[in-house]
């Protein structure tokens, strides 16, 4: 595959995150996040299952991957599509997106602890740079002008916002996701595991949705409905099917990383759609966390250290062996 399409197809999911973020904000305040997080799962789901069956591809999850798919299944789907639009009624697709795209930082973290993938200085600098963004996106202006008193009780409340803690939370939940697909995937196609979680995902979201409204009709427009239907096909089943199927393939700290361009999308649409304006802090905190996945998605081509003691190291492969015209380099 040529590297610029390939280039594309890694940063298409994000992309198209950040544009369902803006198409579902106007949606959160209608009928409960139940409704909206069942929808955008089920036809995704139904839709890349159907793809699955016209191209052949296996449409069973293998009888050693169940434990872990019902655990994908919960985390990814249930609590984190839930987690997404409950936080994102509170902080808006802009604001939103960037708070639930910290999720590289998680998941460079737990690839280093469950799969050994390196973090040389380059990645750890993009981590701090990371994480002091998102503390310029999601801390309140007022409670950084008076971190030193704590401010006054009584405004203590004031200060503390639950939408993005929701998104952080949903946040969390996507990292441990990101990773659990590997091991949902061990014995089954990445693609169908994704469509499944989807689909059986949506179940539960809907059963709330149901008991919650009981018979109250769903007042949404034609341009609701294509609202929902362009966060749910595009902004899911495309966006899922590519995102799980090179988190499974790829390097998972560098892909991750790719996440932080999700605000760039959401911001613009986010802005040019629904009038949505970041503080000067919050752009600030923009700037970091763009910098971080240059940092993090380039580290290796940053951080080349050489050693002298006969194996010299150039982009991740040993040298070749001390034999033949080589034999020089051995008596170095």
């Amino acid at each position: 595959m040529p590297l610029i399409r390939l280039w594309l197809l890694m940063v298409l999911p994000f992309a198209l995150w950040g544009t369902a973020m803006t198409a579902m904000a106007p949606l959160t305040n209608t009928n409960g996040p139940w409704l909206i997080a069942g929808l955008r799962l089920l036809p995704a789901g139904l839709a890349l299952l159907l793809w699955i069956l016209s191209t052949g591809r296996s449409v069973w999850i293998d009888g050693r991957d169940l434990g872990w798919f019902a655990l994908f299944t919960l985390v990814d789907a249930c609590l984190f599509q839930s987690l997404l639009v409950i936080g994102l009624s509170d902080t808006g697709a802009g604001l939103g997106s960037v708070l639930i795209d910290c999720q590289p930082l998680l998941v460079a973290l737990l690839a280093r602890g469950l799969f050994a993938e390196s973090i040389n200085p380059f990645g750890w600098a993009g981590l701090g740079l990371g994480l002091a963004g998102i503390f310029c996106l999601g801390v309140p202006g007022e409670f950084l002008n008076h971190w030193w008193l704590l401010a006054d009780p009584p405004n203590i409340e004031q200060l503390l916002r639950p939408g993005e803690g929701w998104m952080l939370l949903a946040s969390l939940s996507m990292a441990f996701g990101t990773v659990l697909i590997r091991f949902a995937s061990r014995h089954s196609d990445p693609v169908t595991v994704t469509a499944w979680h989807m689909f059986l995902g949506s179940v539960p979201l809907l059963l709330l949705f149901g008991l919650q409204n009981k018979t109250k009709p769903i007042y949404w427009t034609l341009t609701d409905w294509g609202r929902i239907g362009f966060a749910s096909l595009l902004g899911g089943a495309l966006a899922y099917g590519l995102f799980f199927w090179f988190a499974n393939h790829r390097d998972l700290t560098s892909f991750s990383s790719l996440g932080f361009l999700t605000p760039v999308f959401a911001l613009a649409t986010g802005g040019w759609l629904l009038g949505e304006r970041l503080s000067s802090l919050q752009w600030i905190g923009v700037v970091l966390v763009l910098i971080s996945v240059i940092c993090m998605s380039q580290r290796q081509r940053l951080w080349q250290p050489t050693t002298d003691t006969g194996n010299f190291l150039r982009d991740g492969a040993p040298s070749p062996p001390c034999t033949g015209k080589y034999t020089d380099r051995c008596s170095r």
